[in-house]
């Protein structure tokens, strides 16, 4: 019989005892809307407050309630937080799906499960621990209506001590879980304590997983990207938050009201900002755009489908050159595709949103520390370059849970760009709205209300000149047009640069974006210490590119574009930048699959391609 300490491998063809401490995923299947949110939440938790590196990835049905939902605890001592598509522990809950995710479990994984189940019989290579859950509920739950709820906090328990979790830190995690419902703590607590005593009493330890305090998250936090956006945003002076509620983004915007509920109400007790939510995704960056207009800094979050109602909007804020930000966390599509899976495919889609010549800003956050930062940065830049500016998050960094540095105090003072006030209109006189007056192809402006004869001017969305003045004449558009690819030229050396990551000897080079890097960091590892194949890596953050990516595939041999979606839509906006001569030098590792992104697929892939 094997110990606390190590476990019998023998269901996975070894007979060798060997523990594995601090790397493991963990999967809770459960059913939506039972309850088992809180319960994963401190899960987590109190394997993050032990000091070992944690990941949550939450998979939940689009629909209804009763459907089946997973959640996934990746711990890893090394610090891979990307998701891993082995699961080593299942918890089985859900009776509709539990043939299937005991069956596609690798030999040697682990299943605790509700006793009605009976999931033993299913396969002998798998480690199996029966648990009667509704017995055990109504020992400390006296009202049956809430059993439902409080049943999956027994797993918590029983998990706790077969993987050596501390009860200490259980309980810290859920008083923080319910930290103003005090009733509701004791009575979770009592749940989990009671699945913790079933199992020293009960269950004998067959499996080798166990979790051992470590120090590597000191000072960490856990946050999911839509929380750190909405921060961010809070940050950078949002005044004016216009949305409509669509999955995966509108955590992001009921975060940020909460934020300015708390953070931006005046001395006199009344708000400092305007929050309005539209009747669709069209109304709501129009108000955006006018609130840009009359110099407020103005948002909207959407994903895919308010992206394509906005494409006229995006226009003229393109041409009539007026800021705005836009959350865009992406989700799979075309159409209402998968409403609650991940994906990177609204690249192309987004870089020429609108009919006619655009080009847009698009700023690429991968963690949410560059949620927090890069949302400054958005708005700096909107203003900067008098503009719409498109943050492409996505739905695993967006609303899944992540580990954190805290989020540093902001000091770089906001930048509203060239704007003339009174005191400049004296000096001048006059000026023309889009006049390339510096050679850098942006015009200046003056806010509404600015007390001078000479600074009021037309915005306009249809043709004009330099003066702002109506104009049809062939020579005002080409130049106008031109000026506007001057401007977006110049913003290349303005946005983020790319983060360069590189290893010697390498003659191989991967370039990808987002919530892929997660992913890219553990595959490199992978690449270099099973197949001997060195990795140099470049991050991309923004778009238009920087011009380090052009050095980038010019000094490799190949470069890999890995990226979440089935066209290689980032490969090909690369193509349309680079010179002709470094296009061949490309190759695409694409997923589709709307599952966060694994090292071993990019690891799989990018192999069989240099066998070859």
């Amino acid at each position: 019989m094997a110990t606390t300490d190590v476990g019998l491998h023998e269901a996975a063809g070894r007979d060798e005892r060997v523990p594995v401490v601090n790397n493991m995923s963990i999967q809770v299947a459960t059913v939506n809307g039972s309850g088992s949110q809180s319960s994963n939440t401190v899960l987590l938790r109190s394997i993050f407050q032990m000091g070992v590196p944690v990941s949550g990835k939450n998979l939940f049905p689009s629909n209804i309630a009763g459907l089946p939902t997973w959640y996934t605890i990746r711990a890893n001592k090394d610090g891979y937080v990307a998701r891993k598509k082995e699961i080593d522990f299942l918890i089985a809950m859900n009776v509709e799906t539990a043939r299937d995710d005991v069956m596609s479990l690798d030999p040697g994984a682990a299943v605790l499960y509700d006793e009605p189940l009976n999931l033993r019989s299913l396969r002998d290579d798998l480690i199996f621990y029966s648990v009667p859950y509704d017995k055990l509920v109504a020992t400390v739950c006296p009202e049956a209506k809430l059993r439902k709820l409080v049943k999956n906090m027994i797993y918590v328990g029983v998990l706790a001590k077969l993987l050596d979790i501390e009860m200490g830190e259980v309980e810290k995690a859920l008083r923080k879980q319910f930290a103003k419902k005090v009733k509701a703590a004791n009575l979770n607590f009592a749940a989990a304590q009671a699945g913790y005593d079933y199992a020293v009493a009960t269950l004998t330890k067959q499996d080798p997983y166990r979790i051992e305090r470590m120090s590597k998250n000191q000072g960490k936090i856990i946050i999911d990207g839509n929380s750190a956006s909405a921060l961010g945003c809070v940050f950078a002076g949002c005044t004016v938050l216009s949305w409509y509620p669509i999955t995966p983004s509108s955590s992001l915007a009921e975060s940020m009201i909460e934020y300015l509920k708390r953070f931006r109400i005046g001395p006199d007790g009344k708000a400092t900002f305007a929050v309005v939510q539209a009747e669709d995704e069209l109304a709501a960056i129009g108000m955006v755009i006018g609130a840009g207009w009359a110099g407020a800094r103005a948002m909207t979050t959407t994903s895919g489908p308010g992206i394509s109602l906005m494409s006229e909007f995006a226009g003229l804020s393109y041409y009539a050159e007026i800021p705005a930000v836009v959350w865009d966390i992406q989700r799979v599509g075309p159409s209402t595709g998968l409403p609650t899976r991940t994906s990177q495919a609204d690249i192309l889609s987004t870089a020429f949103l609108s009919h006619g010549d655009t080009k847009h800003i698009m700023l690429f956050p991968s963690s949410p520390h560059e949620c927090f930062e890069i949302a400054m940065e958005a708005f700096n830049l909107a203003e900067q370059f008098q503009t719409i500016v498109f943050v492409m998050s996505d739905l695993d960094l967006g609303m899944n849970n992540w580990m954190s540095d805290p989020f540093p105090y902001p000091e770089k003072p906001i930048e509203r760009g060239k704007v003339l006030v009174k005191a400049d209109l004296d000096k001048l006189g006059t000026f023309s709205r889009y006049k390339d007056v510096d050679g850098d192809g942006i015009g200046y402006r003056t806010l509404p209300g600015t007390q001078h004869p000479a600074a009021a001017y037309f915005t306009r969305g249809s043709g004009h000149n330099a003066n702002a003045n109506y104009s049809e004449k062939p020579e005002d558009y080409e130049k106008n047009m031109e000026r506007l690819q001057r401007k977006f030229d110049h913003a290349r050396s303005i946005v983020p640069a790319p983060i360069i990551e590189t290893a010697p000897n390498a003659e191989i080079g991967i370039i990808a974006f987002g919530s892929s890097h997660w992913a890219l960091m553990e595959s490199r590892d992978q690449l270099r210490d099973e197949h001997k194949l060195a990795t140099d890596y470049l991050r991309i953050r923004a778009y238009p590119f920087a011009n380090e990516i052009s050095d980038f595939v010019r000094s490799h041999k190949r470069v890999y574009v890995v990226e979440q979606n089935r066209d290689a839509q980032m490969l090909s906006l690369l193509k349309l930048d680079l010179d002709n001569d470094l296009v061949p030098k490309l190759r695409s590792v694409a997923k589709l699959d709307g599952l966060p992104l694994d090292a071993r697929s990019v690891t799989d892939e990018i192999v069989a391609m240099e066998v070859k």
